[in-house]
């Protein structure tokens, strides 16, 4: 049997006491460790969504803007109070109540006003429809018999007519006529008929090719073609090209072919390109924010 003195009993409990002490402290350095850590991802985490939701508010911000400058620019209400429109601007907002007065410098007030009166738009306009015709004078209204009409108007309904008035009666219809807005054909042939008929002759036939392209010129700007012949003399077929070149519409003569026939008239013919344009939208994009910028 081995016997142990106290001294050495005593030695192995304080060796024993201070493994304890060293397990203790590990353990607490490790769970101060772990909260350390989790506390970091936390903060991390936190000032992630904060960053993101700073962002997107950032991004509604510039939204707002950029659609309030777009109001304001086109002229669809009348100026907000601040520097962008609030939500009852806007549901008070009604377009076709408000009078290209009331929004000066838009582009709006821009064409009713400034284009609408424009004398070398009106020095090339064609004659108006019956519907312009001044009951009182019975002769086309004037731009400034439109716009007093315009200035007089006291309801919606009479804004909008006299809205529409000056959009098909003034000087701004020579736009639609030299540009159309879409492809229609059966306007293009009746355009170029009443070319020949001004130039005091008829087709002898007319029809479109049915080629349609995008011109080089734009994205926006297509060309519709049509072909034509006529036999008649010298005379006619040079007072009908430069009909042509006087035309609102604008016509690219791209290929003809002038033959001579028996009876000494000249027998004419070409394919010719108009154009037309397209309306143009605004374009509404989309900005994709994600947590974490990625």
């Amino acid at each position: 049997m081995i016997k142990t003195s106290q001294k050495d009993q005593d030695g192995t409990t304080k060796r024993a006491k201070i493994s304890k002490a060293q397990q203790y402290m590990i353990l607490s350095v490790l769970g101060a460790s772990l909260f350390l850590g989790a506390a970091v991802a936390v903060v991390v985490k936190s000032v992630n969504r904060i960053s993101f939701n700073a962002n997107v508010i950032m991004a509604e911000d510039q939204s707002i803007v950029a659609f309030s400058d777009t109001i304001k620019n086109i002229g669809i209400c009348t100026k907000p109070s601040g520097s962008v429109y609030t939500d009852e601007e806007l549901k008070k907002c009604n377009p076709d109540s408000i009078s290209a007065y009331n929004v000066p410098g838009t582009l709006r007030s821009n064409i009713l006003e400034v284009l609408a009166g424009s004398e070398a738009l009106e020095s090339v306009a064609n004659q108006g429809s019956s519907n312009c015709l001044n009951p009182d004078t019975g002769k086309n209204y004037t731009y400034k018999e439109l716009d007093a009409k315009y200035d007089a108007a006291e309801t919606e309904a009479e804004l909008s007519a006299a809205s529409n008035l000056i959009k098909s009666c003034s000087a701004l219809r020579v736009i639609p006529d030299a540009l159309p807005a879409y492809e229609n054909e059966e306007a293009l042939l009746a355009s170029v008929d009443k070319i020949f008929r001004v130039s005091g002759t008829e087709p002898e036939s007319l029809s479109p090719t049915g080629e349609t392209d995008v011109a080089t010129y734009g994205t926006s700007l297509y060309t519709i073609s049509v072909r034509l012949a006529i036999e008649t003399d010298a005379g006619t077929v040079n007072n009908l090209l430069e009909n042509v070149e006087r035309s609102i519409r604008n016509f690219n003569v791209e290929r003809a072919t002038i033959k001579w026939s028996s009876n000494n008239a000249i027998n004419f013919q070409a394919n010719a390109t108009a154009f037309y344009m397209l309306p143009t939208d605004l374009d509404v994009t989309t900005k994709v924010i994600k947590l974490g910028g990625k």
